[in-house]
C-alpha cells in the first residue's frame, strides 16, 4: 500500500515526537540544593561547591545551588516546593517541617549563635545606647535579625532595624559610620577577613539556637537513606573536612529532640509575614 506524502509527513513529525519524550524522560531531573542567604550568592556558590559535587556524584543526577534575594524570598520558594533541600536555620526550617512536610536530616556540628557587631571604639553598651540610631540586620525574617530584635524590645529599644542583603555588609557600614551596630551570625562573623574582625566588638551574643538545618522535601522520601549517605561520606571526606574547617563548623549531627519545636515563637513571626 502506498502511503501518501502528508500522511508520511505526519508519521514522521509523530516518530520524532515520541523521540523527543522518551530522551526527555531518560533526562536526569536537576536536584536543587537552597541555601538562605546568609551571606552574598557569590560566596554562598562557592562555599557550597564541594557539597554540590559530591551529592551530584552520589546521587548521579546533576545538583544545582540556589538561593534567594532575601530570607524572606527563600522561605516562599521553599514552601512553593522549590528545593530539595533546604538549608536554612531553625526557625525556617521549623516552618518548612509543619507548613511543607520537609523533613529534618540534619545540622552542624557548632553551636549557632546571633552576635550584634559594633566598631571596636564604638561607645556604645547596651540596646538603649542604640535608640534612634541605625541598626542594622539581614532582612525582616531571617533569624539573626528576629532575635536582634527581641533583644533589643526586651531592653528598652523599641527601634525597627534596617536591613541588608549580606552579612560582609553589615560589617563594613558599621565600620563607615553608616550604622552604629549590625545584628549577624557567629559564623559569618568568623568569616570575615581578619582585617575586619579586628576592627570590631561583640555588644551582645545570643545563647545557642538551632542553626542551619538541611531539610530534605518530600518528594526525595523514597532516597533519603541515599542522600542521608550521601551526606555522612561527605562529612568524612577530605573536601568535607576541609568545608568544616574553613567554615567553622566542625561537621553533621542529628537534631536533638524538640530542637526545631523551640523554634515555633520565630517560625510563627515568619508564617505571619508570608500572609
Amino acid at each position: 500500500m502506498r502511503i501518501s506524502t502528508p500522511t508520511r509527513r505526519a508519521l514522521l513529525g509523530l516518530a520524532l515526537s515520541v523521540c523527543s519524550l522518551t530522551a526527555l524522560a531518560q533526562t536526569p531531573a536537576v536536584f536543587r540544593l537552597g541555601i538562605a542567604p546568609h551571606t552574598s550568592a557569590r560566596v554562598i556558590l562557592e562555599m557550597y561547591q564541594p557539597l554540590r559535587a559530591h551529592l551530584e556524584k552520589a546521587l548521579g543526577v546533576p545538583v544545582e545551588v540556589v538561593t534567594a534575594p532575601d530570607f524572606t524570598e527563600f522561605a516562599r520558594r521553599m514552601l512553593h516546593q522549590e528545593y530539595d533541600i533546604a538549608v536554612t536555620t531553625g526557625h525556617q526550617a521549623r516552618l518548612a517541617q509543619t507548613d511543607a512536610d520537609y523533613v529534618p536530616l540534619l545540622t552542624y556540628s557548632a553551636d549557632f549563635r546571633a552576635v550584634a557587631l559594633v566598631a571596636g571604639n564604638s561607645k556604645f553598651k547596651t540596646a538603649k545606647d542604640l535608640v534612634g540610631k541605625p541598626v542594622l540586620g539581614l532582612s525582616p525574617t531571617s533569624l539573626v535579625t528576629l532575635w536582634g530584635q527581641h533583644w533589643m524590645k526586651q531592653n528598652g529599644n523599641p527601634d525597627t532595624l534596617r536591613y541588608v542583603s549580606a552579612s560582609d555588609s553589615v560589617a563594613r557600614l558599621v565600620l563607615s559610620g553608616e550604622a552604629v551596630a549590625g545584628f549577624t551570625s557567629l559564623a559569618n562573623y568568623q568569616s570575615l577577613s581578619r582585617e575586619l574582625q579586628a576592627q570590631m566588638r561583640f555588644l551582645v551574643i545570643s545563647d545557642p539556637l538551632a542553626g542551619r538545618v538541611y531539610m530534605l522535601n518530600k518528594r526525595q522520601a523514597a532516597r533519603r537513606e541515599q542522600i542521608d549517605a550521601a551526606l555522612q561520606t561527605f562529612a568524612l571526606s577530605a573536601e568535607g573536612k576541609s568545608y568544616f574547617e574553613k567554615f567553622k563548623l566542625e561537621g553533621y549531627r542529628k537534631l536533638k529532640p524538640k530542637e526545631l519545636e523551640a523554634m515555633e515563637p520565630y517560625a510563627r513571626e515568619v508564617r505571619t509575614s508570608l500572609q
